[in-house]
């Protein structure tokens, strides 16, 4: 058994080091690991790059440059708990620049189709609770946003 920490991979076509770069000058509390060039026996051109290794908050990532095959889906996405307003802005403003597309209740796409929940940390806590009238109310008002705005969740949630 091993008690490595897991490595989450993710496939591009030709843009691993360039995405790799691009979420470490986002993160505060990241770095750019080991770039691999394929070699002279392919699959694909002498030089280019095969994978970028690379952190973002102690996470440990793989970009992969396989080919066109996969692209990313909606059905993984990277959760982002920010502790405050300024926080979510940042990420968000980030994260749907250059191509990126905002969604529905506080969900983005990055420029490489990277599927991103910028939330506030105590999202679970307005969305849960013994009281479900707040909970459905706190729900109801995150449904109407993209960008999540934390005054008008708790707002909603107390009821005003």
């Amino acid at each position: 058994m091993t008690s490595q920490p897991f490595t989450t991979c993710l496939w591009f076509d030709t843009q691993a080091e360039e995405a790799a770069t691009y979420y470490t000058s986002i993160f505060k509390d990241s770095r750019l690991g080991d770039i691999a060039r394929y070699g002279e026996s392919g699959p694909r051109p002498a030089g280019m790059v095969i994978t970028a290794e690379f952190e973002l908050n102690g996470q440990r990532f793989m970009a992969l440059n396989g080919g066109p095959d996969y692209t990313f889906t909606e059905a993984i996405s990277f959760q982002i708990p920010c502790a405050d307003q300024d926080e979510v802005d940042y990420y968000w403003d980030r994260l749907s620049a250059d191509g990126g597309q905002p969604g529905p209740c506080g969900w983005l796409k990055d420029r490489f189709g990277l599927s991103w929940q910028v939330v506030p940390a105590e999202l679970g806590s307005l969305l849960g609770g013994p009281d479900p009238d707040k909970a459905a109310r706190a729900m109801k008002a995150m449904l109407s946003m993209g960008k999540l705005d934390i005054a008008g969740l708790r707002r909603a949630h107390a009821g005003g």
